[in-house]
């Protein structure tokens, strides 16, 4: 019996080894058994129309401003009060209907504020604009006017593209380093509240607070109602003499020990005039009437 060719033993051999493979297919022979020519017909993709690209960019828009649409609506809720008849406080209707934490309605708030100010100052043809609140959360830091500037270096960081929180972050970072003003404020000045345009210091504009805290850019000022970290672009001392220092640390120390939430609306309002005195003492009416509450609310010491 004659022995057949070696190479029609192996190519049967392959053949058989594997069952997927058909006998009669349109792959071409190749000299190596395991490697084939397969021909693949190309699928062609039809370009978007007129009306799709349209389409596609006004959706692309909603999503961009999705952030900012939602900050606007929480700032209207919040101002209008329309949480009032559910809730007796903004951050407790945010947590129930939303699932918010105590101050992410206000970072949402704060940076519809900073879209807001980029749209106007960014041309929208040559420039990106930020997708989410995370992003340009650095930009809390800086004031309205050099804001643009800092998203424009962290664009350019990203090669055109969004940047990311981190690029964000180290543009504000570099900004500050350049402008930096030294911290002057000293432990138990006593500071006036500037809220400008920042939503977490909201009903604290004109309020007094005594230094408690000197960080490198900011400092935890104590007020009628609490304490609170604040830029220093925040703030301006009253100048006041130790003397008038120390009156007013008293003065804070006992509107603390009457002040609570659960107090009437009236008695809040009393004790946040007290808070917003622009003089360093109080005048006979406003020691009888603090007395008066100190009896009535004050927490023993």
């Amino acid at each position: 019996m004659n022995t057949p060719p070696r190479k029609r033993k192996q190519a049967t051999s392959a053949a058989l080894s594997n069952p997927e493979l058909p006998i009669n297919s349109d792959i071409t022979p190749s000299e190596n058994p395991t490697s084939a020519i397969i021909d693949i017909a190309a699928v062609e993709v039809p370009e978007l129309t007129e009306q799709e690209q349209s389409d596609r960019l006004h959706l692309e828009r909603r999503v961009e401003r999705a952030f900012f649409e939602a900050g606007k609506a929480l700032t209207e809720l919040r101002d209008r009060r329309l949480y009032r008849s559910t809730h007796k406080t903004f951050e407790e209707y945010c947590r129930n209907r939303f699932g918010f934490s105590r101050r992410q309605p206000y970072h949402l708030i704060e940076a519809a504020v900073i879209f807001d100010n980029l749209v106007a100052k960014c041309e929208r043809s040559v420039h990106i604009l930020p997708t989410n609140e995370w992003q340009i959360r650095p930009l809390s830091k800086l004031d309205a006017d050099i804001q643009p500037e800092a998203w424009e270096q962290a664009v350019e960081s990203a090669n055109g593209k969004v940047p990311s929180h981190r690029i964000v972050k180290d543009a504000v970072q570099r900004i500050m380093e350049r402008t930096q003003v030294p911290n002057t404020y000293q432990l138990g000045e006593v500071c006036q509240i500037l809220a400008k345009d920042n939503p977490e210091l909201r009903g604290k504009g004109s309020c007094w607070g005594i230094v408690n805290h000197v960080g490198e850019f900011s400092c935890t000022v104590k007020t009628w109602d609490g304490e609170y970290a604040v830029g220093l672009q925040h703030l301006k001392s009253f100048n006041y003499l130790p003397q008038e220092c120390q009156q007013m640390q008293e003065i804070c120390d006992r509107i603390s020990r009457v002040y609570s939430d659960s107090l009437e609306e009236t008695v809040k309002n009393l004790l946040q005039s007290l808070g917003k005195l622009n003089r360093p003492y109080l005048t006979g009416v406003e020691e009888k009437l603090l007395t008066l509450l100190e009896s009535e609310y004050g927490r023993i010491t």
